[in-house]
């Protein structure tokens, strides 16, 4: 078994799925007593938030980077960003580190072409929805066209995101208002809809919408265990 780098703590409450969704994964196939390799590097939120704020991205890649070279060392073989907005950095860290990078745009497109929807819209934070880091890479690399919300709809997705869900608070208003979103963007000829962000899966489940949903945290820590029991 590989063991698993997590760079986590962007923030906390999805970095704690990750870990109870690899570890559940790899006892379900394995059996027994079996839990996963997992070495977890969690970064201090706060100071990551306010250099996306002030656009110093290379100086929040260069403490992800710096996370993930101490990995390298304490044995981890490859690496999860444990948030859709920071793989703005994944090339920065992959090459400072000298460990791959499991990209979560490329697990979660695989998912989508499984499903086989070949149009899908993306929920995230404003990086991630409006930026050509994720958006592009879907298009570019997977062929899959992208449909993001309305632009007052972009910024409500991204407020919630930062001042509801990475403190934990879960407001049934603001999942009126996602599912409302999510409505329109199926309007708008979507097959399925990514939640591009990994605390939106603590908001929105598959059970809230008829549209196929696909949760970057459950897809990404899933690649994580198919790449560990490679």
């Amino acid at each position: 078994m590989k063991t698993i780098g997590l760079l986590g703590g962007m923030s906390w409450q999805s970095t704690v799925h990750y870990y109870r969704i690899i570890n559940e994964e790899v006892a379900r196939r394995l059996g027994g007593l079996h839990s996963a390799r997992i070495l977890l590097s969690s970064v201090e939120f706060a100071e990551i938030e306010e250099m996306q704020h002030s656009n110093r991205w290379s100086d929040a890649g260069s403490i992800l980077a710096s996370q993930a070279v101490g990995l390298r060392n304490a044995g981890a073989d490859f690496v999860l960003i444990c948030a859709n907005t920071m793989h703005k950095v994944a090339d920065q860290v992959e090459k400072v580190s000298g460990l791959p990078v499991l990209h979560i745009a490329d697990a979660t497109a695989e998912a989508v072409k499984r499903a086989d929807v070949k149009k899908v819209g993306l929920l995230g934070t404003r990086y991630t929805m409006e930026e050509d880091f994720y958006r592009l890479r879907l298009l570019e690399k997977h062929r899959l066209d992208v449909v993001i919300p309305e632009a007052d709809d972009r910024i409500f997705v991204n407020r919630v995101i930062y001042e509801e869900l990475c403190q934990g608070i879960i407001n049934p208003e603001s999942k009126k208002a996602y599912l409302r979103i999510i409505k329109d963007l199926a309007d708008r000829g979507v097959g399925g809809i990514i939640l591009g962000c990994t605390e939106i899966e603590m908001l929105i489940t598959s059970e809230d919408f008829p549209l196929p949903l696909f949760p970057t945290t459950w897809i990404h820590a899933m690649a994580a265990v198919d790449r560990a029991l490679e």
